[in-house]
Parts: C-alpha cells; structure tokens; sequence
C-alpha cells in the first residue's frame, strides 16, 4: 500500500498518521487543521473493507478520476467495500476536518466475529460481486474512541497496542445494533450458530451420502427453517444442498475408482446409485467421461 498526501500543508497543523495494529488491519489518522484542501492516495487492494468515520469538518472521496465524489460529513461514518477491484483512497480533506480510517482485510475480519471462519464464504453467490457503499451516523460512544484515536498522545512504544485495542473497539461498536434498531444487516456477517447448524447439515449428508434425507427432513433435524437452510447453505458452501452433494459423491467415486478395490457397479452402489446406469450417467455428466473409460486412463 503506497500513501501520498499534497496540498500546502503545515507540519503543526496537518497531519496523516498510519498505524498497523495487528495482521491485515490498519488504522490511519488525518487531520487537516489548516487553511488549505489536504490531498490524501492511498493503493487499497480489494481484500479490504473500509471503514472512514468523518470526526470533524467534511471530507470528499473521489473516484475514476474525480469523475465522481462522494461526501463524508461530521459525525458520520462510510463503509466502502468492492470485491471486483481495488478501491485505492483519494481523499480530499477540508480545512479543519478529521478523518479516522479503519482497513481490514476479508480474512481478517471473519476472524474476528466468528470461530466458524474457515466455513463462511464472504459473500452469497448472488451477492459477490456487488460493492458496498453505506453510509452510516457515530455514535456518542464511537466519537470518543475516534477522539482517543486522533489526539493520542501516550508513549510510543505502546501505540501499535493501543491503537489496536481502539480500532477492535470502535469496529464492535459500530457492529453493535439495538434489537429494535431500524437499520440493514451488515452483508459481511453470517449469524454463528446459524453456521454452526449448517455445517452439522453438511456433514449429515456426507455421512448419509447414499441415503441421504429430503430438505425438509434435513432442516428438521439440525433445526433450521427450510428457508434458512437453502439460503445458508448456499451462502457458506457457494451451492445448493444436492449440488454440494452431488459434487461430494463424484469425488468419493473417482477416489474409489482410483483405489481399484470396487468395480463400476460397486462404486455406483456406495455412492447411492441403485443403478449402474444412472451412475455412469451421472459420473459423465460431472467428469465427461465414463467411469471404466476413466480407470482405462489412469493406467
């Protein structure tokens, strides 16, 4: 990430502070409290999301080329996320303005509100291109760690622990939405122990593989709705239920294929195919060729 500021700026009175505070988050401070328009560039490459929180004054962000400028007003916050290309900052500071700037990386920030990570892809297949622009208001308790942030001025040597105590801070209260709140969900987070269930629905099927249950069976028994599991199914694994499934039991055939120790007709059978024929048709539609042609090839 390259940074680079213009303007005629003052030491004493403008300044741009970044600070890395733990693995894929970065923290940036800039404050303008000069007479003149600050400048700021930053490359941010698209596995960020972007949280600007305007603590003072006014701010624009600009995009292709200053063909168009979002604005940032006082006491309000912006979310900016776009997983198809990189969203390098191009920032235009007022006079008299401050801006805190928290970076997270997609990795990073799964770790954080989930220990079901490694199961949660970030974003449904429906919603995976699209890009994140929302906007947001501070919250009493929010501006005060953001002043923290702004006016540190404790030892150096405690800044990168400091700064990263407030940053996780700042991000739990910006995530912290009363029940009654009229607000949109955050599209990054899955609920846990929804995500916990779905994962128990996966491993039902893949142990029940040449049996498995209906939807609805299936919903029942990891106590789900129908809905929730078709959505959140979709939404970790990127697929449906039987195409997950179906996916999973080609790749069990193949590997047994591979093995040697079954015939066609065998494999089929521990797959949960009655029928050799509906599992040749099955392992051609999947790898393009049939099951015995397949093991012809392997030697």
């Amino acid at each position: 990430m390259n940074d680079e500021i213009k303007g005629n700026k003052s030491i004493a009175q403008s300044s741009f502070d970044e600070t890395k505070v733990d693995e894929g988050v970065l923290v940036l401070a800039y404050k303008n409290e000069g007479v003149d328009v600050q400048s700021v560039a930053k490359e941010i490459d698209s596995d960020y999301i972007q949280f600007h929180f305007c603590v003072k004054g006014s701010s624009q962000f600009i995009f292709n080329e200053g063909r168009y400028r979002l604005n940032i007003l006082e006491e309000n916050s912006l979310l900016l996320y776009n997983p198809q290309r990189d969203l390098p900052i191009n920032l235009d500071i007022n006079p008299h303005s401050w801006i805190v700037s928290v970076l997270i990386s997609i990795k990073k920030f799964h770790g954080l509100f989930s220990q079901e990570a490694d199961y949660i892809t970030f974003l449904s297949e429906d919603n995976k291109d699209k890009k994140y622009y929302k906007d947001g208001v501070i919250s009493p308790s929010m501006a005060i760690v953001l002043n923290q942030l702004i006016n540190y001025n404790f030892n150096q040597s405690i800044k990168s622990l400091y700064f990263k105590g407030k940053a996780y801070e700042l991000l739990s209260l910006y995530f912290n939405r009363s029940e009654d709140a009229d607000v949109e969900q955050c599209p990054f987070l899955v609920d846990e122990t929804n995500v916990i269930k779905i994962r128990k629905a996966k491993d039902v099927i893949i142990s029940r593989m040449a049996e498995p249950p209906s939807l609805q069976e299936l919903a029942d028994e990891i106590g789900l709705s129908l809905k929730k599991l078709k959505e959140g199914f979709k939404q970790i694994y990127g697929d449906s239920v039987f195409s997950f499934l179906f996916d999973y039991k080609m790749e069990v055939a193949r590997k047994l294929l591979e093995a040697g120790n079954d015939n066609v007709n065998e494999v089929g059978l521990k797959v949960g195919y009655s029928t050799s024929s509906h599992f040749i048709a099955a392992f051609k539609k999947k790898y393009g060729t049939t099951p015995k042609k397949y093991v012809m090839s392997l030697s």
